[in-house]
């Protein structure tokens, strides 16, 4: 056996220090060209990245010939390329972290006490406009420092128990910059570090392309313009295509419903409540109340939902809702155990799994997780069984939510129908009457802005406006989910909704869920099950 490091992330301003002669050979298209060889080569890698690094014209000539006349695109996933991104919205910041493979170091609203930078949209420039635009954030930053000196005060005073430990005044101090930041506008700036490979940035820049937004095509632009020069072999295709400048279109006519602007896409019209679900579901299960029966610890602060009219008002009562899952999920996953350890048909070994007692279903369950710990992942067979959701959140919770992104996830625009999440904290502390006054001037200015900037409007929007989402995830990364998302030091609000999940799912599956909690309880759940013998059954 024998191991050698190829190469390392280096600091580009030790790179540029380096020798003026030795600049060009300092480009990650040697491992694309040099790995790409290895299927059909009888040299070993570290010769052929040797043999790459003295030919980089060679090395470059080769990458195009694989990649564009071979087709083989994952080559250029061994080049890597760190970026800082600073000083975008955070409307841009969604749009640079919905890449699955990549990753991500985003400056935190939660720990960072803001100043009031923000982006100023250049689609909003007409007479009057820009200056509205300007003072309406003026007013949501006035707000967030004055709530976020209030809420100091008050969680000093209702919490004085963690005031006096070590590091308590701080974490008091980030849960008032958590709920008072749900005022800021989605214009607020904000700075990421991100990581990425070029076949996942390629895939960046035809995105980005496409974006109706000025400031997220400057993005890709500058972004391109920075790996291009130095990696030109690997980003053949970073152009949209033809099918992809037309999909918005094509979506938009052949699934596009009329509906009136000053109304909400309610469940009904969408019909969820007949949509087939997998392996004979025969209806979505409707959300509860959020409680500290399956939370864990009663959390100190719970959502508040502000509404405009009737029909939104039906709309956030029905929660999140399982609208796709497996009934027999349990079974499937046995099933796969049976097949794969036996050599049987796929069908026979379900039959078999089928059959099996809820008892001893449940001791099998038991075995299986009998020596987990809060960072064990199930095994892949609980990949097998998917499970869908639709929920309306806020901005700060997607912020949280995107980073899950080993998952299918679909969110919607922005949209003023759908209300406000108004943390309770600034309800206890008198504040949201104030908030509400320039929740109210913000969705008028939007309005205006919609009319003449279309997309551009949404920069004005705040954290507190919600969107809807559809996600869909395996069993296997909902306990990733649900692990780190249900825990005591989670984000109240995402907490509610893994917490929802959790109940449903517990009830859907109860056996391949018996230790799907939230990292805080899982010792306590564990001792319900193994230790006092009281099992979720």
């Amino acid at each position: 056996m024998r191991i050698e490091l190829a190469g390392y992330n280096v600091e580009v301003g030790i790179l540029e220090r380096l020798d003026a002669a030795d600049k060009d050979i300092l480009t990650p298209e040697i491992f694309s060209s040099a790995y790409a060889r290895i299927s059909r080569s009888a040299e070993d890698i570290t010769t052929l990245r040797k043999i790459a690094g003295h030919d980089v014209k060679k090395a470059r000539a080769s990458n195009r010939t694989i990649i564009f006349g071979m087709g083989h695109h994952s080559v250029a996933e061994h080049a890597v390329f760190n970026f800082d991104i600073i000083g975008v919205s955070r409307l841009a910041l969604e749009e640079i972290e919905s890449f699955r493979l990549a990753s991500y170091t985003e400056k935190s609203q939660r720990y960072v006490t803001l100043k009031g930078d923000y982006v100023q949209p250049r689609e909003i420039t007409g007479p009057g406009t820009k200056d509205a635009f300007s003072a309406l954030i003026g007013i949501q930053n006035d707000f967030y420092k004055k709530a976020y000196a209030i809420l100091q005060e008050y969680n000093f005073k209702k919490f004085p128990g963690i005031l006096e430990q070590k590091g308590g005044r701080r974490e008091l101090q980030n849960l008032a910059k958590e709920d008072a930041r749900y005022i800021l506008s989605l214009a607020t700036e904000g700075q990421v570090g991100m990581t990425i490979n070029a076949r996942s940035l390629e895939h960046l820049f035809r995105r980005f392309f496409l974006s109706k937004r000025t400031e997220v095509r400057e993005i890709g632009r500058k972004m391109y313009d920075l790996v291009y020069k130095i990696a030109p072999s690997i980003f053949l295709f970073a152009q949209p295509s033809q099918f992809e400048k037309d999909l918005h279109e094509t979506f938009k006519n052949n699934f596009s419903i009329e509906v009136p602007h000053n109304t909400s896409l309610t469940p009904k019209r969408m019909k969820l409540s007949k949509a087939p679900l997998a392996w004979g579901g025969d209806k979505p299960l409707r959300g509860r109340v959020c409680g500290a029966k399956w939370l864990g610890a009663p959390h100190p602060r719970r959502r508040q939902v502000a509404g405009k009219g009737e029909n939104k008002q039906k709309f956030l009562s029905n929660e999140t809702k399982i609208i796709d899952y497996p009934k027999n999920a349990d079974d499937i996953i046995l099933a796969s155990f049976f097949a794969i350890y036996n050599s049987l048909d796929f069908a026979e070994a379900y039959e078999i799994a089928a059959n099996i007692d809820a008892a001893g279903k449940k001791r099998i369950f038991l075995d299986l997780f009998k020596n987990m710990e809060f960072f064990d992942t199930p095994p892949r067979q609980f990949e097998l069984p998917d499970i869908t959701f639709q929920a309306v959140i806020s901005a700060s919770n997607f912020a949280q939510l995107k980073r899950h992104r080993i998952a299918t996830l679909i969110a919607g625009d922005y949209k003023i129908e759908l209300g406000n999440i108004i943390p309770e904290s600034i309800r206890d502390c008198g504040l949201e009457g104030e908030f509400r006054e320039i929740i109210e001037k913000t969705d008028a200015l939007y309005l205006k802005l919609k009319e003449e900037y279309n997309e551009a409007a949404d920069y004005v929007l705040t954290n507190s406006h919600c969107r809807m989402v559809i996600m869909k995830m395996n069993l296997r990364e909902v306990y990733h989910f649900i692990r780190l998302r249900d825990d005591v030091h989670t984000q109240w609000e995402i907490r509610h909704l893994a917490g929802e999940i959790l109940a449903k799912l517990r009830e859907i599956m109860p056996y391949s869920t018996m230790l799907l909690c939230g990292k805080s309880n899982f010792v306590q759940e564990y001792e319900n099950i193994y230790r006092k013998g009281v099992g979720p059954i």
